[in-house]
């Protein structure tokens, strides 16, 4: 009678040693240690390159998603892009940049130094020849005023506001005293309200300080007011 073969234990499928696990939370530490290691990140990109890629990913999301929305898909987007990048273009050309120019405090039609209105009219013809029309505007305001005071018919007075000097020079100058207040508002808007002068703006009133240099008044001074007495 033959031999049997002889069957190996782990074929047999017989033998009742139990298979080696790894618990789970155990397992995923090691694996984390494991890929902590800096052998396996030497050539991963740096953090710059990785805030790179994920800016240009969702900007090609967003850009995607504007597309598809659009009218005309990806050239409608570009079209649009076109017309809004025409129109901040006009319309700094037609603002122009904010050129802060100097400006008086409390309100004060002169700056701390104030001089001549030969220098003040040089000054803003200066400004309107670069046609830097707020500071223009500015200093043609003051050329007029200063003017007034030199030809005594202001009382030079520091600390004066625009609409103070338009008040008192209309009483002087009843024919521009509309013009006075309106010229004195431009200067209020350009210097306190941030308001853009234009060429036109500043044309009106350098011609209403020509006009009042050649102009007589109708009476040599007029009566002071002098508060009553207290009751």
């Amino acid at each position: 009678m033959a031999a049997s073969p002889r069957t190996h234990p782990l074929a047999s499928g017989t033998d009742s040693t139990p298979p080696v696990t790894v618990p789970r939370d155990p397992a995923r530490r090691a694996a984390e240690d494991e890929l902590s290691d800096p052998a396996y990140h030497q050539d991963d990109p740096g953090l710059f390159r990785r805030v790179l890629d994920w800016f240009w990913e969702h900007l090609g999301d967003l850009l995607g998603s504007a597309a598809d929305a659009s009218p005309g898909g990806a050239v409608g987007l570009l079209v649009i892009g076109a017309v809004v990048v025409l129109l901040a273009v006009t319309l700094r050309a037609r603002l122009g940049s904010p050129r802060p120019g100097p400006t008086s405090r409390d309100g004060a039609l002169f700056p701390a130094r104030v001089g001549t209105a030969a220098d003040h009219r040089a000054a803003a013809d200066a400004h309107a020849a670069h046609h830097r029309w707020n500071e223009a505007l500015q200093e043609r305001m003051r050329a007029l005023v200063r003017s007034l005071e030199e030809r005594a018919l202001l009382e030079p007075r520091p600390g004066r506001t625009a609409d103070e000097a338009a008040t008192e020079a209309g009483l002087v100058l009843p024919a521009h005293a509309t013009a006075l207040h309106s010229a004195a508002r431009a200067f209020d808007e350009v210097t306190y309200a941030a308001r853009a002068a234009d060429e036109t703006a500043y044309v009106r009133l350098r011609d209403l300080d020509i006009a009042i240099r050649d102009t007589r008044p109708d009476t040599a001074r007029p009566p002071r007011l002098t508060p009553g007495p207290r009751r």
